[in-house]
C-alpha cells in the first residue's frame, strides 16, 4: 500500500511517499480501507520527533481515519464487511489501509461524506473525554476555549453550544473570533488586542468561566486561575507555550480550583471505546441533525502530506487539514 512515512525527524519535508505491507487486524480489530485521514497537531509533534508513538503502534503518522471495513474481527459490532466508518486509530492513518479496534469505529454520520467524517475522531474524543468527563462541564455551565479556530477548538465551540453551553473562545486575528462566533460562541476575542481575563470577567458578572479547555499552557496559567468562576476547573491538552508556568495555590485553595490534564493517545483500547460509545449516543444525532457540522480548511491529497504539515504550522487555519487518500 502507499503511505506516508516519517523519514527522519525534522521539517516537513521529511515526510515522504513509501510502499509498506497491507497492516493485518488483531482480535478486536478491523481493517479500514482510507478514504480520508486527518492532519492533527500530535502528527506535527511526532514528525518533529517530540511525540513518539505508543508501544506497539505503527511509526506512520495519522490519528484518525474514514472509510470502508474491508475485514476483520467484527463479532457483537453491529458493523459488517463494506460498512462506511470513521476511526480513531494511535497511528498509520496516512496510508490506503489502517487496522482500527472496532470500539473505536463509529458509523459516518448520516449526510456526511467520508472526507467529513475522518475530520471527526481525534478532536471529537479529545474534547469529550477531556470537557464533559474530566472537567465534568454540567448544564447551565460556561466554557472558555483557548484556540477557537484550532480542529480542537471549533470542535469543542460547536460541542458545547449545541448542548446549551455560554461558549467564549480566543483567537489570533479579529477574523478568527467572528469565525469563533459563528461557530456558536457568545464571543471571540482576540488575545493579540484584548485580556481575555478582563472580557470574560465582564461577560459573566465578574464570575469567571466554569471551564476552560487549554492548549497553550506556560504563562497562560495564571490569567486562566484569574478568569476562572469558583469552582472552576482548567483542563490542559497541549502544551504550545511551554511546559511551566507559575500557579497561585492559594487560590486554588480558597477557590477550590481544579487544575488537571490529559493526552488521549496513550489511553486503553477500552477507555476509548467508552468515548466513542458517548460520542454515538449524545452527539452524533446533533451531527445527523445538522447543529454540529465539519469544519474543514483545506484538502491535499496523500503525496502532499509535507504541504498539509506546513500549513498545520503556520496556524493559518480555521478548522481541520485533511488527507484525501481515494
Amino acid at each position: 500500500m502507499r503511505a506516508i512515512e516519517i523519514s527522519k525527524p525534522g521539517p516537513a519535508d521529511v515526510l515522504r511517499l513509501c510502499e509498506r505491507p497491507i497492516p493485518v487486524p488483531q482480535a478486536g480489530e478491523v481493517r479500514i480501507r482510507v478514504h480520508a485521514a486527518g492532519v492533527n497537531r500530535p502528527d506535527v509533534f511526532q514528525r518533529l520527533g517530540s511525540y513518539a508513538p505508543p508501544p506497539g503502534a505503527s511509526d506512520l503518522p495519522g490519528l484518525e481515519v474514514a472509510g470502508e471495513i474491508v475485514d476483520g474481527d467484527l463479532a457483537a459490532s453491529g458493523f459488517r464487511i463494506g460498512d462506511l466508518v470513521c476511526a480513531l486509530v494511535q497511528g498509520g492513518g496516512y496510508a490506503e489501509y489502517v487496522t482500527a479496534p472496532v470500539g473505536q469505529c463509529l458509523p459516518v454520520p448520516r449526510g456526511l461524506t467520508a472526507l467529513e467524517a475522518a475530520s471527526l475522531p481525534e478532536t471529537f474524543f479529545t474534547v469529550w473525554s477531556n470537557v464533559f468527563d474530566r472537567a465534568r462541564l454540567g448544564k447551565g455551565e460556561s466554557l472558555l476555549v483557548q484556540g477557537g479556530t484550532s480542529g480542537i477548538g471549533v470542535t469543542a465551540i460547536q460541542i458545547a453550544s449545541a448542548l446549551g453551553h455560554r461558549v467564549f473562545a480566543t483567537a489570533g486575528t479579529d477574523e478568527k473570533a467572528r469565525a469563533c462566533e459563528a461557530l456558536g460562541a457568545e464571543r471571540g476575542i482576540n488575545y493579540r488586542h484584548e485580556d481575555f481575563v478582563a472580557v470574560v470577567k465582564q461577560l459573566t458578572g465578574d464570575t469567571g468561566v466554569d471551564v476552560i479547555l487549554d492548549m497553550v499552557g506556560g504563562d497562560y496559567l495564571p490569567r486562566e486561575i484569574g478568569a476562572l468562576a469558583d469552582d472552576g476547573r482548567l483542563v490542559i491538552i497541549a502544551l504550545l507555550g511551554g511546559s511551566k508556568g507559575q500557579l497561585d495555590m492559594g487560590q486554588v485553595l480558597r477557590r477550590r480550583l481544579t487544575v488537571t490534564g490529559s493526552t488521549l493517545r496513550p489511553r486503553s483500547v477500552a477507555f476509548k471505546a467508552a468515548i466513542a460509545a458517548q460520542l454515538r449516543e449524545k452527539v452524533w444525532p446533533l451531527i445527523e441533525d445538522g447543529h454540529i457540522k465539519p469544519v474543514i480548511y483545506q484538502t491535499f491529497p496523500l503525496e502532499q502530506a509535507a504541504a498539509a504539515h506546513a500549513l498545520m504550522e503556520s496556524s493559518a487555519h480555521t478548522g481541520k487539514i485533511m488527507l484525501q487518500v481515494i
